[in-house]
């Protein structure tokens, strides 16, 4: 098997008296699709966050391709290609989609008129076009503010954003969620395009048609701890909710 691309060991965090993680470990090996689950208040956000660089662990070890790592910031993430696909989206609504694609990387014009500070929003109008197409998504308008978008559309260019600052991995957080059926078939096909470009993704999800229908593997975390893992193909959803709820206290070691 592949080494981990994301091997974390013993992850420890707590806010005041509440223990959100309590000795966690998570693995992510390059090239597949890894659902996080877990009941509400199981630590899957809070370990999300550790590993896209928003938190800081209290203690335990994270490496990425074998290399230790401490992240500070999202920035530190970014770094080591890792994005993040917030369940809010992080999309500024007033803004359209190549100005959100660019948000804090914007493409400056060449010569004198970059020199000046002047974008060059024809260029980053054209790389968001064809990384929107390259995942199959269609936008109406490059030019129209985010917020006239379709809730598929928006998801879109969120999922084309990360993917396309990605080299290793991204973290989609309920990337379906008050989604439509149709819309939710187009954002499952975008993980499964994203996975076939070579980058990794972990989907945190409630969803469990959504999990077995896209992951590879599923990690269960129970009261701050991974409690199970299963290959996705010789899983029943009944076996993973028995995980979730302690019903089953140990999954498969894949």
């Amino acid at each position: 098997m592949a080494a981990p691309l994301i091997d974390a060991r013993g992850i420890v965090k707590s806010y005041g008296q509440v223990e959100a993680l309590r000795g966690a470990d998570f693995m992510l090996r390059p090239g597949e699709v890894v659902a996080l689950i877990g009941d509400n208040g199981a630590g899957k956000s809070t370990l999300a966050k550790i590993l896209s660089g928003v938190e800081r662990p209290d203690t335990g070890t994270i490496e990425i391709d074998g290399e230790s790592v401490a992240f500070g910031a999202v920035e530190e993430a970014r770094g080591a290609g890792i994005e993040t696909v917030y369940q809010d989206l992080a999309l500024c609504a007033d803004l359209s989609p190549a100005a959100n694609f660019f948000l804090g990387r914007e493409r400056l014009k060449p010569g004198l008129l970059g020199l000046l500070g002047v974008l060059d929003n024809a260029a980053m109008r054209r790389d968001t076009r064809a990384a929107c197409e390259r995942l199959g998504v269609r936008l109406r308008s490059q030019k129209a503010p985010v917020s006239t978008l379709s809730g598929g559309q928006r998801q879109g260019v969120a999922v084309a954003r990360a993917v396309t600052w990605a080299r290793r991995a991204v973290f989609m957080d309920e990337p379906t969620a008050a989604l439509g059926v149709l819309q939710t078939q187009r954002v499952l096909d975008l993980i499964r395009g994203v996975r076939d470009s070579g980058v990794s993704v972990v989907l945190i999800s409630h969803n469990m048609p959504d999990v077995m229908a896209v992951s590879d593997r599923v990690e269960v975390l129970r009261l701050g701890r991974r409690v199970a893992r299963f290959e996705t193909a010789h899983v029943s959803m009944e076996e993973l909710v028995g995980a979730m709820t302690g019903a089953l206290e140990q999954g498969n070691d894949v």
